[in-house]
């Protein structure tokens, strides 16, 4: 893959550029201020209706669903400009339109992608991702969460059973939803996908305090949920394979598109060592920090040839995993460098330093990195069996029925 624009590519970057230096800064959000949850969701949903008005939403989706019919590395293009801007973009957008829509358009119906797509889009509507489970975090196939067919001949089902670690399910309209509908069947085998209105009679959202603050993880309890049939993607017990394509996006669109380091590199220049110069100056602090942007820059590009293999139609596997193992280490490692630079101000932060905040927030969140969206042990293991070919680990549970499971 080439790295360079193309001449239609520079075009079509000279064209995202311009209109989002017209429209972008009115949607920014404030430096170092954490907003109330319910007015940062809001100012996304603004975004994501002013990205839509402009022609500039769901670039890959073909037009009659709402989108650009674009290539993959001109969606690349345009993440790379929009990144440039403190956009409303949480797990409130993102789970929507890089896990939802994913996994609509690949296997849900034409009457599914109808009614979710444009809608989603727009902004209209925003999706959580109902998969975890007390018992079923890395190993996501272990969940116990059931759905049976209703009794009285709907075709309905019904679901009992409890997810944790829910983004945002308190505010969110709709959510995608992994349940096991056949115990009988090895783990993998016996799950089923739907689409669930969060405003369903049964649901219930417990918010979880973090260590943050901030309370944008849940609990989701569902007792005797009815869900139609209606909102069911791919065949009973096809839901694997339905997991498989939302974590590939979730994968690969770990990583803001918005750099880490640079800012960083900035501070630094700025901030005085103590003895003349500046901490950019430091042979040491210049070589950790040249270490975090060669890294970013080449998962960047390696993110970037991954999306265009997607967009011809390619699956990348566990290809995908590699971004997000990537990722979490060096948002892990370029925040607790920040904090360094920054000495006691990371810690007893001026009120009128905007920068502190954001760093203390990524220097905590980033611990969260290792381990949501696939562990590092569990992603490293996939790597080395499926890209590798090394010898997998033995599974003493590989094809024992899920009900005869200890």
């Amino acid at each position: 893959m080439d790295f360079n624009d193309t001449p239609t590519e520079a075009a079509f970057r000279a064209e995202a550029r311009q209109w989002l230096a017209a429209h972008a800064p009115a949607h920014e959000m404030p430096q170092g201020v954490r907003l109330p949850e319910e007015e940062e969701a809001d100012r996304g949903r603004a975004w994501m209706r002013e990205l839509f008005d402009g022609g500039w939403s769901g670039l890959t989706f073909p037009k009659a669903l709402g989108g650009r019919g674009l290539s993959g590395i001109e969606a690349v293009i345009f993440a790379e400009e929009e990144g440039c801007y403190h956009l409303p973009k949480g797990p409130f957008t993102s789970i929507g339109t890089g896990m939802a829509l994913p996994v609509i358009a690949r296997h849900g119906t034409d009457e599914q992608r109808a009614r979710f797509i444009e809608p989603t889009l727009k902004g209209d509507m925003t999706w959580c991702q109902l998969f975890s489970e007390p018992a079923a975090g890395s190993d996501l196939a272990a969940l116990r969460t059931r759905a049976v067919r209703a009794d009285d001949g709907s075709g309905d089902w019904i679901v009992n059973g409890q997810k944790v670690w829910s983004s945002w399910a308190h505010l969110t309209d709709w959510g995608i939803l992994v349940v096991r509908t056949d115990p009988t069947v090895p783990k993998h085998k016996g799950l089923t996908f739907f689409v669930v209105d969060m405003k369903t009679p049964g649901i219930e959202t417990r918010p979880i305090r973090q260590i943050s603050g901030a309370s944008e993880f849940n609990e989701t309890f569902l007792t005797d949920v009815r869900i139609p049939d209606a909102n069911r993607l791919g065949a009973p017990g096809e839901g694997w394979a339905c997991c498989m394509t939302v974590l590939m996006g979730e994968r690969l669109g770990s990583g803001a598109h918005r750099s880490k380091v640079e800012p960083l590199l900035d501070y630094a220049a700025a901030t005085p060592d103590g003895v003349g110069g500046t901490m950019l100056e430091d042979a040491a602090v210049r070589r950790q920090l040249a270490e975090a942007l060669a890294e970013e820059q080449g998962e960047r590009h390696f993110q970037a040839r991954l999306r265009t293999m997607v967009s011809r139609g390619e699956d990348p596997g566990a290809l995908a995993g590699m971004v997000k193992l990537a990722y979490a280490s060096r948002y892990q490692k370029v925040s607790g460098l920040g904090m360094e630079l920054r000495g006691p101000a990371a810690i007893a932060a001026d009120p009128q330093d905007s920068f502190a905040p954001d760093l203390q927030y990524d220097y905590i969140y980033s611990t969260v990195m290792r381990i949501a969206g696939g562990a590092d042990e569990v992603l490293r293991n996939q790597i080395a069996e499926r890209v590798l070919g090394m010898p997998g680990e033995v599974r003493m549970d590989k094809d024992v029925p899920f009900d005869q499971l200890r």
